[in-house]
């Protein structure tokens, strides 16, 4: 249910996974993860259906807290192909990119 932010990247660089921003749009507009979806945890249920069709989704917000809700969310709507970035954003900017900016 949970993949590190070096999973993900070993991931992102082979094509298996999308990401998916769940965090505000303030939060977006400071910084974001490249070529990342981005669907406000607070409308959630309008993300589409072909989101989830052909890849493993890797949701995330600012520390990881928010996305964990937003997986269980998701699976509980019958999508199963959900993980959440352990660590957020922030640990993406700390571990991965450091030219992404923290906040």
């Amino acid at each position: 249910m949970e993949i590190s932010v070096f999973e993900c990247q070993k991931l992102l660089e082979q094509g298996h996974v999308k990401l998916l921003d769940i965090r505000e749009d303030w939060e977006r507009k400071l910084c974001s993860i490249s070529n990342s979806e981005h669907i406000p945890l607070g409308v959630l249920d309008t993300a589409p259906e072909e989101l989830f069709q052909d890849k493993m989704i890797v949701v995330y917000c600012h520390h990881g807290q928010r996305s964990r809700r937003a997986v269980l969310w998701f699976k509980d709507q019958g999508i199963e192909n959900v993980v959440n970035l352990i660590g957020g954003i922030d640990a993406w900017s700390i571990q991965i990119d450091p030219n992404v900016p923290r906040y």
